[in-house]
C-alpha cells in the first residue's frame, strides 16, 4: 500500500496530511519492530481523521487512551501482539490545587500557563477544572518538568502533585436539553434546533464549511443524522442528537438535542 496515495485520499488539509503521515510512521514502526508506539494527544477532530486512515489501511490492535473513559483528548497507542492494553504510565495525572479564596483559574488560564512554559499542545490531554483544584492529563515525558516548573496559572499560585488516574475528579457535563419536532433528520434541521437558529442560517453555515458531524467536516445540508451524532459549528459550539422518537401522525420526528454550555 503506497503511503502517498493513502494520505492523498484520506487527508482533508495539509495539516491533516502531516498528522496522518506521523501516525502512519508509528503504525509501521510497531508492525516492523513489534514494539508499542504512541502518538501525542489528539483532539476529537484529529482522532476522526486518524480513524479514517486506520480504516483505509486496515490497521489492527490500536487503542485510543486519554487517562479515563470519557476523555476528549486521547493518545493513539499501537500495540504489538504481546500487549493487550496501553501502558498506563503513558499518561500522568497532575492535580493543581489553589488556596481557598484565590481566584480559580479557568481552563484557558491553565492551558495558557502550560504553553507559556514551552509545553506543546500535543503533550497536554484534558484539563478538568473543579472548585478548588484542577486535574490535568499530560504525557508522562513532561510530568517531571511540570512538577518542578509549574507554580502558577496567571496570578494564581498552584501546588502540583501526581495523583493516580483512578482519583481523577471528572466534572459532570454542562448542557441544556432542547426538545423539538422536525420534518426530517436532515443535518440543517437538527443543527437549527441544536443552535436555536433558522434552518436557512444552519444551511449557510454548512455550505461555508463551518459544520462538522462527528468531528468531520460536512457540506451536505441534506445529510441524515442519527441519535448519538455530535454536531459542531465553528464559533458556536457543540451539540449532540441524544434521542429520536417515533414519527408523529403528521410524519414529524420528536428529537432531543443536548446543547453543551
Amino acid at each position: 500500500m503506497d503511503k502517498r496515495t493513502v494520505l492523498d485520499s484520506t487527508a482533508q488539509s495539509s495539516e491533516e496530511r502531516v498528522l496522518l503521515g506521523h501516525v502512519w510512521d508509528k503504525w509501521q514502526q510497531t508492525a516492523r519492530q513489534n514494539i508499542p508506539t504512541v502518538t501525542a494527544f489528539l483532539s476529537p477532530h484529529e482522532q476522526a481523521a486518524v480513524k479514517r486512515l486506520l480504516q483505509t489501511v486496515g490497521a489492527e490492535n490500536d487503542v485510543f487512551f486519554g487517562g479515563y473513559d470519557s476523555a476528549e483528548r486521547r493518545q493513539l497507542h499501537f500495540l504489538p501482539d504481546w500487549m493487550e492494553a496501553p501502558d498506563g504510565d503513558a499518561v500522568t495525572a497532575l492535580r493543581c490545587s489553589f488556596y481557598h479564596g484565590d481566584k480559580a483559574p479557568t481552563h484557558r488560564d491553565l492551558l495558557g500557563s502550560l504553553m507559556g512554559l514551552g509545553v506543546t499542545r500535543g503533550s497536554i490531554g484534558d484539563i478538568l477544572v473543579s472548585s478548588e483544584s484542577a486535574d490535568v492529563l499530560v504525557a508522562s515525558g513532561v510530568a517531571e518538568f511540570l512538577l518542578q516548573q509549574w507554580s502558577a496559572a496567571g496570578r494564581t499560585p498552584l501546588r502540583v502533585k501526581v495523583i493516580p488516574l483512578t482519583e481523577l475528579l471528572v466534572p459532570p457535563e454542562q448542557y441544556r436539553e432542547i426538545r423539538d419536532t422536525v420534518a426530517s433528520l436532515r443535518l440543517d434541521s437538527v443543527a437549527a434546533t441544536g443552535f436555536s437558529t433558522s434552518r436557512a442560517k444552519a444551511a449557510e453555515a454548512i455550505a461555508q464549511g463551518r459544520v462538522e458531524v462527528n468531528w468531520t467536516e460536512c457540506r451536505k445540508a441534506d445529510r441524515t443524522v442519527e441519535a448519538g451524532d455530535v454536531i459542531t459549528v465553528r464559533g458556536a459550539g457543540k451539540c449532540k442528537l441524544s434521542s429520536v422518537g417515533a414519527p408523529t401522525r403528521k410524519g414529524r420526528f420528536p428529537i432531543c438535542v443536548k446543547r453543551y454550555i
